[in-house]
């Protein structure tokens, strides 16, 4: 299989009237987002004249009519950049800067005036497609050729375009297929924006086995009873979430009201780190549900290791990220370049057919996270190396630390302040938390939301909690309580802005 939309192709002929793709409007089948994929395939040869493995942006809001375009781009023989019309103006001028489309596809009511080359969605349905001319340009697609850019954020502040092939998504939707049984009878509920690659799981796996993908609407997550409703009224047996839209459910206490959702047959998470707290009331509640923490970043095409949650863990547990999905390699790498003992940290190295082609037009940042093999120099064997630190436990299950960047030295201690974290999030009526170094004064400041519904705790009390887990020097010199944290484009908790603003405090 060379190209993704063969995945396309077989299951509409297996199912060409099932519903693909759900959002608030309505719904299209696999024989419908086929043929309009072609239509939108038709418009982009003609107009391009026939080159392949350019990029093509889809700024469009997240519904069934961006899937639509992005089988249409993959039809083409090019790459699609997904641009969500929430975006910031000021990003998407970064991103299409790095990116300079050569198409933008854009529907009629939310059209800009970016370049002439823009296509009009809504025009190109209008229009017939010509097998013939697809076809010659399938023909020219290799599996190693670009399917998508998806761009993240960047430690400067300038986002990052992650070049991912067809052959990675193939080989991932394939290892997801195999690993957690889907078929025709999973109705996702997708919860992650397109530009977001947690929602490469929700699309290939429909697209590959004939599954439904409701999106959800954004607004429903600030809404859990409505949220929890809207899921039974989909029959939505499986989701794939970060952990925080987990969390929020888990404690706005509605998982107590008994809402009834006997389909809920799998639940899987990644993203960030999923507290042992929050997952066990899932688990309480949904004690027949299949539950697993994946992980992975967006230069691994998603995911590169997961951990089946077969047990119930302690509020203080972490819970392991796992071992390496088929087909991929994660080296433990220690500081003298060599494998980590158990027990022992080191930085997480991934190599395999799902490590990314490298960061879009920009040469020096791909060579300094995609290297070569650090345990040999035979050959060229490229891994991407993620910054993440983590060990291996005694039973073989990678447990993930934190952030290479979160780690500090303090007082000649060398501090994970993931550690810092995991622990405060095991204190009574702490919904998140966020641990900041402030190089310039040396004090480690500790930004926490609480839980509104539940009775409010001092700092002096979460200090009192903290002080019997860490060492002295693992201690926070200030905690913060503040209604929210800020959060980047992808519902993580925005670091740059939070150390932007413990910076300003001690200025």
């Amino acid at each position: 299989m060379n190209n993704v939309v063969e995945y396309l192709c077989i299951t509409t002929e297996k199912f060409p009237d099932k519903i693909a793709f759900l959002d608030t409007g309505g719904g299209i089948s696999f024989s419908d987002l086929n043929q309009n994929a072609k239509k939108i395939a038709t418009v982009i040869i003609k107009k391009t004249g026939g080159i392949t493995n350019i990029p093509i942006a889809v700024k469009m809001k997240k519904s069934k009519e961006c899937i639509v375009a992005f089988m249409g781009i993959a039809y083409s023989g090019n790459y699609y950049c997904p641009i969500d019309i929430s975006m910031p103006s000021s990003r998407v001028e970064l991103i299409f800067e790095t990116l300079k489309p050569a198409v933008v596809i854009e529907q009629r009511e939310n059209q800009s005036s970016y370049n002439e080359n823009s296509i009009i969605y809504d025009e190109c349905m209008d229009k017939q497609y010509d097998d013939e001319l697809i076809n010659k340009q399938l023909n020219k697609v290799l599996s190693v050729d670009p399917l998508y850019v998806l761009f993240t954020s960047g430690s400067t502040g300038v986002p990052k375009g992650v070049v991912v092939s067809h052959a990675s998504v193939i080989d991932y939707t394939e290892w997801l297929s195999h690993t957690f049984g889907f078929n025709e009878n999973n109705v996702f509920g997708n919860q992650a924006p397109l530009y977001f690659d947690n929602s490469i799981l929700d699309i290939y796996s429909s697209l590959k086995n004939g599954s439904q993908v409701y999106f959800i609407d954004e607004k429903l997550f600030s809404f859990p009873k409505q949220l929890m409703m809207t899921l039974k009224e989909n029959g939505v047996n499986t989701i794939f979430w970060v952990p925080s839209a987990l969390i929020s459910i888990s404690d706005s206490g509605i998982l107590h009201e008994n809402p009834e959702l006997p389909q809920l047959e799998q639940v899987l998470f990644c993203g960030e780190v999923m507290p042992t707290k929050q997952l066990m009331k899932w688990r309480k509640r949904y004690t027949n549900t299949f539950f697993a923490n994946l992980y992975g970043p967006t230069e691994i095409t998603d995911v590169c290791s997961y951990y089946v949650v077969d047990r119930d863990y302690a509020d203080d547990e972490i819970l392991p990220i796992g071992k390496a999905c088929k087909n991929t390699e994660i080296l433990i790498i220690n500081e003298k370049n060599k494998i980590a003992n158990i027990d022992e940290l080191g930085e997480i190295f991934v190599r395999g057919i799902g490590v990314a082609k490298g960061y879009y037009r920009n040469k020096d940042r791909t060579q300094s996270a995609f290297v070569q093999n650090p345990l040999h120099d035979d050959y060229i064997d490229i891994c991407y190396k993620t910054g993440d630190i983590a060990k291996v436990n005694q039973e073989g299950n990678i447990i993930y630390v934190g952030r290479k960047d979160n780690q500090i030295k303090f007082q000649g201690h060398r501090i994970e302040l993931g550690e810092i974290e995991a622990v405060t999030m095991c204190v009574n009526n702490v919904k998140r938390v966020c641990a900041i170094y402030v190089e310039t004064r040396k004090k480690i400041v500790l930004f926490i939301v609480l839980n509104s519904e539940s009775e409010i705790i001092s700092e002096k009390e979460i200090y009192k909690s903290i002080k019997t887990k860490l060492p002295k020097y693992m201690l926070p010199s200030e905690i913060i309580i503040k209604d929210e944290l800020p959060l980047n484009v992808n519902g993580k908790i925005d670091r740059v802005k939070l150390r932007e603003v413990a910076n300003e405090k001690y200025i």
